[in-house]
């Protein structure tokens, strides 16, 4: 090739790059030309421009932006409780464990923590104890897969029910974000059934089975949360629960039942799905998030279910859960499953027992809330309609009020009243919900519960009176 030739080809490739760049709208002296790349979002996985995905971006960034605001839209834990020198303390623990019981010396006890771990997890054997132990839940620990989160372990079940286009799951309306946002990157569409006042519609539960159906689709599992549900508060009854292990025998469905509030569920607390599941139609999801160390991001998923093979052969669903976790985060910090393990170890695998301060903290703020919205908005018969659930226990309620409660009202909320709570439309997809409100109560104190309803309620009479 001739040096002219070459020169012609570079000004023709540089007069492309800059045609790129001029219909991109980036300025090339604020560039190196040739090193643009741009890519269209059409080009990437369609959950990227599915709005529901960036819910949780939008109310974070919210509460960045007016950090002086109380906030009742938090989930978090509380962080009056959290120590470092317990944490260091339940991995000696777990340590001295791995020694004891396991017959480690202790170079091969520390190695355990600090290197790469077994990817269903090294705490697996304490998890199947503590599940015996407060649940009455009898499972081999190799039905157990320790995940990152209980997000993961929602990701790998719905990932390996995904067989194809037809397939579908359910799940209870309002619903907790993270289930949609990992079922729609999966591709799994997420099919709402009524929740009402018992936590679940079984009439309308039936019909949407019935429609998926007719359509030619599969429904696989229903995802719920039967204590103390994220968003609602709402707990399943005990004859709820039995009639929903008779509805998965009879639909062939499993049910992804969802535990991260159980253990803050108050007095009476009802038998969990999985300890009343005879027939292996549950798939537990657990976290330790709230329980034992929110940084940590220990989760697991209980999945004992057998599946066969086309010889005839069985192996455990968490053996393939196994498999694709292997691919995806390759195991869970060897060094955070110590934290959890350690402190199942300490506190004789209950979770209840490790938990009493958090209870007392949890079960005072939402005996404060509600107190504090009677007197707040006590019974009017002429004026506007405002309601309230009252939960038994957890981190969440529901509170109904006469308007449009969206984001565009956050935002005037947060700016003008200095308060935080969370639509409730974020939980229904963004189709329904606009008249409610999620109320958290696990970040406040009693001075912030206060001042926080008079601000909530300085809102809500604003807006009911320009109705």
């Amino acid at each position: 090739m001739t040096d002219s030739a070459a020169r012609a080809i570079d000004v023709r490739a540089a007069d492309v790059r800059a045609a790129e760049v001029h219909a991109t709208g980036v300025c090339a002296t604020d560039i190196g030309v040739g090193d643009v790349h741009d890519v269209r979002l059409s080009q990437l996985h369609g959950s990227l421009a599915d709005p529901a995905m960036a819910s949780m971006n939008f109310l974070n960034e919210v509460a960045i932006r007016f950090p002086n605001a109380i906030s009742f839209a938090a989930g978090r834990p509380s962080e009056e409780f959290l120590d470092f020198a317990e944490v260091h303390r339940y991995v000696d623990v777990f340590i001295d464990h791995l020694r004891r019981e396991r017959g480690m010396t202790e170079a091969e006890a520390k190695r355990t923590v600090l290197q790469y771990g077994r990817t269903k997890g090294i705490i697996h054997e304490l998890v199947a104890r503590h599940l015996e132990v407060d649940e009455g839940i009898s499972v081999s620990s190799e039905s157990l897969v320790i995940t990152v989160g209980c997000q993961e372990a929602m990701f790998l079940v719905l990932r390996a029910l995904r067989t194809g286009p037809q397939d579908i799951v359910l799940a209870i309306s309002p619903t907790y974000v993270g289930l949609t946002g990992a079922a729609r990157l999966v591709d799994l569409p997420v099919r709402p059934v009524r929740g009402g006042e018992r936590g679940i519609d079984f009439d309308d539960l039936g019909a949407q089975i019935a429609e998926a159906r007719a359509a030619g689709l599969r429904p696989r599992a229903l995802y719920l949360v039967p204590d103390v549900a994220n968003p609602t508060g709402i707990s399943l009854d005990l004859e709820a629960r039995r009639e929903l292990l008779r509805v998965a025998e009879a639909e062939d469905l499993l049910l992804l039942e969802d535990n991260a509030y159980g253990v803050f569920a108050g007095e009476g607390r009802l038998p969990s799905l999985k300890s009343l599941d005879t027939g292996r139609r549950v798939v537990r999801l657990g976290s330790f998030a709230k329980t034992v160390l929110p940084g940590a991001r220990v989760g697991y998923a209980v999945a004992d279910q057998r599946v066969v093979d086309e010889s005839g052969g069985t192996s455990l669903l968490a053996d393939h859960l196994s498999t694709i976790k292997s691919m995806l985060t390759v195991n869970t910090s060897p060094w955070a499953q110590a934290v959890v393990g350690g402190a199942l170890v300490e506190h004789g695998y209950s979770l209840p027992a490790a938990n009493r301060r958090e209870i007392d903290v949890y079960q005072r703020n939402l005996r404060l809330i509600l107190e504090g919205l009677a007197r707040r908005f006590p019974s009017d018969p002429a004026g506007p309609v405002i309601s309230w659930n009252t939960p038994t226990g957890g981190f969440f309620l529901t509170l109904t009020v006469p308007f449009r409660a969206d984001d565009e009202l956050l935002e005037y909320s947060a700016k003008e009243h200095g308060v935080l709570w969370t639509p409730m439309s974020h939980f229904y997809g963004g189709d329904g919900g606009y008249e409610q409100i999620r109320l958290s109560l696990s970040q406040l104190t009693p001075d912030t519960i206060d001042v926080g309803l008079d601000r909530l309620a300085s809102l809500v009479r604003e807006c009911a009176a320009a109705r």
